[in-house]
C-alpha cells in the first residue's frame, strides 16, 4: 500500500493543473499556520455509511496514528451548520490541522476561514471550496478525466444509441457538476443518445433506488442510466434488477466495492475509481510536513482516475488498484 501511494503520489504531482503558491522558503516558512499546539488531528467528512467516505476517516486515522497523532473524526452529513461546529470543536481542542471532505463549496468557506484565523490548518480531501488561499491544499480527483473516461465505456456499451436517464448528485457540491458536464462532453457528441430525465438523488443510494422507480414507470423505453457517483449507481442498478430490467447499462463514479460487485456480476458497465485511500494519505502526510515546516508546492491538486470495467475489476479492493 505504501508503495502505491507513493507511485500516485508522484505521477499525480508531476502531471496535473496546478495553482497556488510555490513552496514557501526560509522566510515564508516562518508565516506557516502553528496549528492549535495540541497534537490532535480532527477527520472531518459526510456519513461514513458511504463506504467512500468511511475509507477516508479509516485510512487517514491510521496514517495519522502512525504519524503519531491523536485522531478525532466526525461526520457533518453534508449539513454545513453542522461542519461549522466541528471546526469550532477543532479550534476549541487546540488541533494540530484539519482534514476535511467538505459540505459545500461556498458553504464550507466561513469553517475554514475560521480555522485559518485561529492558526489551524486545515488540508481539503475530494471536495474543492470556492476559496482560495484559506486551505493549505485542496487534494482532489481529476472528476473530469474520470467522468469523460467511463463516459466513453459507457457510449460503447449502449452501442452509441438509445435513451437514458441521469441521476445527479448533491446539487450545491462542484463535483455534482463536473461529473455531469463531462458525461455530457462525450455523450453529446452522438445525436443517437438521447436523455429523457434528469433528477438529483443527492448521493444517496435509497434515494437513487426511488427515483429509478419512478423513472422507469415514466420511461420504460430507456436503456441507460448515468449516475454520479457509485452510491446512487448501485441503488439504480437494484432498482433495475427488481424491475426486471438488468439490460439497463449503468455506470457510477467512485470505485466502491459494492459497484465493483455489480461490475463482476455484469449488472453495471463501470465506475471511474476516485483514488481516495492514496488522496486521503497525500493530505494527512501533507499536514504533518506543514506542521514540522514544509508547505505543499501547490494549493489544488489533482490525481488522476482509473475506469473500471469488467475487464479490469479485479484489480480493484477498498478504493485501492493494484495493477496484477
Amino acid at each position: 500500500m505504501r508503495k502505491l501511494v507513493l507511485g500516485i503520489m508522484a505521477t499525480a504531482l508531476a502531471g496535473c493543473l496546478f495553482t497556488g503558491a510555490a513552496m514557501a522558503d526560509e522566510t515564508e516558512k516562518a508565516e506557516l499556520l502553528p496549528g492549535g499546539g495540541s497534537n490532535i488531528i480532527y477527520i472531518i467528512t459526510p456519513s461514513t455509511s458511504n463506504p467512500f467516505f468511511n475509507t477516508e476517516q479509516v485510512v487517514g486515522s491510521a496514517k495519522a496514528e502512525e504519524l503519531g497523532y491523536e485522531v478525532k473524526c466526525f461526520s457533518h452529513d453534508d449539513d454545513a451548520a453542522k461542519q461549522l461546529e466541528y471546526f469550532e470543536a477543532a479550534i476549541t481542542d487546540k488541533a494540530a490541522a484539519i482534514i476535511c471532505d467538505n459540505a459545500g463549496a461556498d458553504a464550507s468557506v466561513e469553517a475554514v476561514q475560521k480555522a485559518y484565523d485561529a492558526g489551524i490548518p486545515t488540508f481539503l480531501i475530494d471536495r474543492e471550496i470556492n476559496e482560495s488561499g484559506i486551505a493549505i491544499s485542496q487534494i482532489v480527483a481529476d472528476n473530469a478525466q474520470g467522468a469523460a473516461a467511463i463516459a466513453e465505456k459507457w457510449v460503447e456499451a449502449m452501442d452509441y444509441e438509445g435513451k437514458y436517464a441521469e441521476l445527479l448528485g448533491l446539487e450545491s457540491d462542484t463535483n455534482c457538476w463536473v461529473r455531469s458536464e463531462n458525461y455530457h462532453a462525450v455523450i453529446d457528441e452522438y445525436d443517437t443518445l438521447e436523455m429523457v430525465a434528469q433528477q438529483s438523488a443527492n448521493w444517496d443510494q435509497t434515494e437513487a433506488y426511488e427515483k429509478t422507480e419512478a423513472i422507469l414507470q415514466a420511461n420504460p423505453e430507456i436503456t441507460g442510466i448515468i449516475c454520479g457517483n457509485d452510491t446512487m449507481a448501485c441503488g439504480a442498478t437494484q432498482a433495475c434488477i427488481d424491475a426486471g430490467r438488468d439490460d439497463i447499462k449503468i455506470i457510477g463514479l467512485d470505485g466502491s466495492d459494492e459497484a465493483a460487485a455489480y461490475i463482476k456480476d455484469g449488472k453495471m458497465v463501470g465506475t471511474a475509481l476516485q483514488q481516495i485511500a492514496a488522496i486521503t494519505e497525500m493530505a494527512v502526510e501533507q499536514a504533518d510536513e506543514y506542521l514540522k515546516g514544509t508547505a505543499p508546492e501547490q494549493e489544488k491538486q489533482l490525481v488522476d482516475c482509473i475506469a473500471i470495467t469488467e475487464e479490469n475489476v479485479d484489480n480493484l479492493s477498498a478504493f485501492v488498484y493494484t495493477e496484477k
